[in-house]
Order: structure tokens, then C-alpha cells, then sequence
């Protein structure tokens, strides 16, 4: 039996590598979804499925937590609701929608966290925070504008997704800080279960009637639940555990490459010039309220 001193995990560069490792699968984790829908499962069945595997693989660790629910129904539930409803958001936003385009409003994440912290904490907009504000604004103004119509309003179906979605990580996160004294297996868990309930909700709300299931699209959203979501999260939650938070926020920035990569490589999709500098100041803010997070960490 080897030592820890020679274990990969204890080595300086393993939480940098776990992370990018994690920000790559998130950038094209898009693709084997797309592949599966494909064969005819819509994107609330596939959320269904791919949540469920990664739920039921994970209750090893997650289960004997799921007793925190009953200690602190106040933090785990509005977590279960507000990052089950990313989760659906994000997965509908990139099956139907530009991938690069989806991502970027998604990351309009630091607007909505500096307003829910000013509306709900109390917490003060600072010089520095207002800077970031107006940059992730004028991103937003500049992806959203339609020169045709003359309208800042999202375009289709996905900008909503993606957008909303951005919104309820923002919120889930606000509970995330406010829960510290709640496990990670427990918020984790709970995530899981809230994406399952949602999806089953909305299915039976909108009247989706079952899809034929074989082996192939079994095994697929099996595959691409513990493969792909709890493989995902385990990497990025380790790396977080193990760095700063402003350098861990910054290295997950990767995604964005490797969402723009994939994109490139596997779809015929593209981003006007607009898009791009709308986007790059989304990205800007991001990088700069990771940048406060430090200063005032």
C-alpha cells in the first residue's frame, strides 16, 4: 500500500488539474447530450434520466446526509429548488441554443449575485462592484439587442434557459453561503433531488408522454449521469475544496474555452462580432468580481 506521501491527490498541481478537468467536461458535456436526445429522448426525459443515475450512483456518500434535510429544511430545500432548476435550465438552453451564446448568458451569474446580495443580504454595492455591474450590463445589452427589431429582450427559447438558469445558480449559491454549517454530500444530494423532482413536475404538467426505451438510451444517460454530472462535480467540488475560491473561479473559465472549441470542432453554429464583444464583457465582469472576491477574501 503506497503512502499518502506519493498519493496523485496529495500533489500540488492536483486541484489545478482536477479543475480544468472539470471545466473542459462542463464546456462539452453538451455534445454526448446532444447525441442522446438524438435518439429520440426529449430534454426533460434526458434531465430526468442523467440526474437520477448520478443521484442513485452518489447515494453511497449522499444518502446517510439526506437526515440534514429535516436540521435545516430552511437551506437544503431552497437549494434542492433553485440549483434543480439550473441544472433543467442549463440542459434544455444548450440541446436547443447556440452553445458559446448559452454559456456566456449564463454567466451574467455576478449580476444577479450582486443584486440578490444587495436585495436580500443588505450587503453594500461597493465602487468597485457597481464597475463589474455595468460591465456585465452593458455585456448583456450588447448579447440581447436586436438591431431589427429594435428590442433588448432575449431571442428565443434557449437565452431564456440560459438565462433563468444563471439566476437560480446565483440564488442557490446565496443559500450555499448561507447554509456552512450544512454537508457538501447534503447540498449535493439535494441538488440531485431537486433536478428529478422538477423534471418530473414539468413532465406531468406539460402532458410528455413516456419514451421508448432500449439498452442504448439506458446505458447513454447512465453513462453520461456518472460519467459525465458526478464525475463533473466531484473534480470541480475537490479542486474548490483545495484552492482559494478567486483562483479556482478563474480557472473554471476554462469551460468557456472549451465550449468554444467544441463548439467550433462539432457544429456548424457561429457568433457575430456583437455576440463576441457582448460576451467578452460578461466574461470581463466575471473575471473581476472573481478579482474582488480575492481582495476582499
Amino acid at each position: 500500500m503506497r503512502s499518502s506521501k506519493n498519493s496523485i491527490l496529495d500533489r500540488p498541481a492536483a486541484p489545478v488539474v482536477s479543475l480544468l478537468l472539470g471545466a473542459t467536461m462542463w464546456g462539452v458535456v453538451w455534445y454526448p447530450m446532444r447525441l442522446v436526445e438524438a435518439q429520440g429522448l426529449s430534454g426533460l426525459w434526458l434531465s430526468l434520466f442523467i440526474y437520477l443515475a448520478a443521484l442513485i450512483a452518489s447515494l453511497p456518500v449522499t444518502g446517510p446526509r439526506f437526515k440534514e434535510v429535516i436540521e435545516a429544511p430552511g437551506i437544503l430545500i431552497p437549494i434542492a429548488l433553485a440549483a434543480g432548476w439550473t441544472n433543467i435550465a442549463f440542459v434544455l438552453a444548450i440541446l436547443d441554443g447556440n452553445i458559446m451564446r448559452v454559456l456566456l448568458l449564463f454567466y451574467l451569474t455576478p449580476l444577479w449575485a450582486t443584486l440578490l446580495g444587495w436585495s436580500v443580504l443588505g450587503e453594500r454595492i461597493s465602487k468597485q462592484a457597481g464597475i463589474v455591474l455595468m460591465i456585465a450590463l452593458a455585456g448583456a445589452i450588447i448579447m440581447l439587442w436586436d438591431p431589427e427589431q429594435g428590442l433588448l429582450w432575449p431571442r428565443s427559447h434557449a437565452d431564456w434557459l440560459a438565462i433563468t438558469s444563471g439566476m437560480a445558480f446565483a440564488v442557490s449559491n446565496l443559500y450555499v453561503r448561507k447554509g456552512q454549517t450544512v454537508s457538501l454530500a447534503a447540498k449535493l444530494g439535494v441538488t440531485w433531488v431537486g433536478v428529478v423532482v422538477i423534471a418530473l413536475v414539468l413532465i406531468w404538467a406539460m402532458e410528455q408522454s413516456a419514451p421508448a426505451l432500449n439498452f442504448a438510451i439506458i446505458a447513454s444517460t447512465a453513462g453520461v449521469g456518472i460519467l459525465g454530472i458526478l464525475l463533473m462535480t466531484t473534480l470541480v467540488q475537490y479542486g474548490v475544496t483545495h484552492m482559494p475560491i478567486h483562483r479556482s473561479a478563474v480557472i473554471l473559465l476554462f469551460e468557456l474555452v472549451a465550449g468554444a472549441l467544441s463548439q467550433q470542432l462539432l457544429t456548424d453554429e457561429v457568433m457575430s462580432h456583437r455576440e463576441w464583444l457582448g460576451g467578452g464583457l460578461i466574461v470581463l465582469a466575471a473575471y473581476f468580481s472573481m478579482r474582488q472576491q480575492r481582495s476582499s477574501g
